[in-house]
């Protein structure tokens, strides 16, 4: 069974294949497809790259604050000059520090690193002099101020501990989200959510970015008792209620297995006037299911040809860490095709392809993965084939 995990995509907030260009197009600029290891079926990074915890909530000023360092978490309207007027900084080091010009829009949730420390407490008021005159009296003032709830229980966030501390990274010239996530083995879903990266995933030289930190969950919640009072013991199980009754079979009976499903006959009425041809020669022995199985595995003699499901142009050819060829093609409509499971490729990137063009051989496993995506998301390729 061909094991293959997906391109990692940001979906929900973020992970994609493509991001859309200036003119409306598809944009392969910031291309660069995540696979890092084979498994389950359908292209999924989670087994490579450990989870992350959500990123701490800011304090009413958008600060966080770590041991070591703090960071500003931007708001709906908020440029480098909003946040350094709301926290007493000067703009234009602010912007320095950041690799960014003073006034240019941020995204939501995207982090501002700060080069020094902000006390705790109430956003910050003009700096006055010694006369009691405000030494820049237009600090923040021509800038639309957002209005932004205080945090929950109106109560400052106070500084985290050092071991939820994130580490900071200085994006050099080269470097993309994906390359940065595989350096540090988190999820570019898990970095642009916590860095609040566009949907394109661009990045500039000299931004900081925080790495998120994985592999930690949230404490379950359980009764709180006062101080030196011990820890409820747990009701052990009664030992007069009776064992529940229960018929065990013994192990020769017969067991009655149920006919297997031909999911070669699983096509549905949809697909039969799809825009896609099968790419393989055979049937279809493993459903599409979201999230598990994003594609479907086709049955194809080793050394058959597998072939474009329709027109369209290579857009990258990519290995596994075995060293097996992937190949996503692009079509009209926002649509991808991914193929899995061949060898001896025939095309190379940017060739453009019509339906049945030769892609390649099936490997001696006997199983093509074939997938479907519609802009950011897999699509159950059934119902796109003819």
């Amino acid at each position: 069974m061909i094991k293959i995990r997906q391109l990692a995509l940001v979906a929900g907030t973020a992970v994609t294949l493509v991001a859309c260009g200036p003119q409306g197009g598809l944009d392969f600029s910031n291309f660069d497809p995540d696979l890092r290891g084979w498994g389950g079926g359908g292209l999924d990074t989670a087994g490579a790259a450990a989870r992350a915890q959500p990123r701490p909530t800011p304090d009413q000023r958008g600060v966080i604050s770590y041991p070591g360092y703090q960071v500003a978490i931007a708001r709906q309207g908020d440029t480098v000059t909003t946040i350094a007027a709301r926290l007493g900084l000067s703009a234009g080091e602010l912007a320095s520090y950041n690799a960014i010009d003073a006034n240019t829009p941020l995204n939501p949730g995207a982090v501002v690193a700060l080069p020094r420390r902000v006390a705790a407490g109430a956003p910050a008021a003009p700096v006055t002099s010694s006369t009691g005159q405000v030494t820049d009296p237009f600090a923040g003032q021509g800038v639309k101020q957002p209005a932004v709830p205080p945090a929950e229980g109106g109560v400052t966030a106070q500084t985290l501990p050092a071991s939820s501390q994130p580490k900071q990274h200085v994006v050099a010239a080269g470097e993309t989200a994906w390359s940065i996530a595989r350096k540090y083995n988190v999820s570019v879903n898990d970095l642009a959510q916590w860095n609040g990266l566009s949907q394109n995933m661009a990045l500039r030289t000299g931004q900081r970015l925080l790495i998120p930190v994985v592999g930690q969950s949230r404490p379950a919640s359980g009764a709180v008792t006062a101080p030196g009072t011990g820890s409820p013991t747990p009701r052990p199980p009664s030992a007069a209620e009776p064992l529940p009754k229960e018929q065990t079979k013994p192990a020769t009976s017969k067991v009655d297995t149920p006919a297997s499903p031909d999911l070669g006959k699983t096509r549905t009425a949809a697909s039969g006037n799809g825009k896609f041809r099968m790419p393989a020669n055979g049937s279809i022995i493993r459903t599409y299911e979201k999230g598990k199985n994003d594609g479907i595995d086709i049955a194809a003699a080793p050394g058959s040809t597998v072939t474009a499901a329709g027109s369209g142009t290579v857009a990258a050819i990519t290995r596994d860490t075995d060293q097996v060829p992937i190949i996503v093609v692009r079509h009209d409509g926002n649509l991808m095709t991914v193929y899995a499971g061949l060898d001896d490729v025939t095309v190379t990137k940017g060739q453009s392809v019509s339906a049945g063009t030769a892609l390649g051989k099936a490997r001696n496993q006997g199983v093509v993965h074939f997938e479907v995506r519609n802009g950011f998301d897999s699509v159950d390729p059934e119902k796109y084939l003819n």
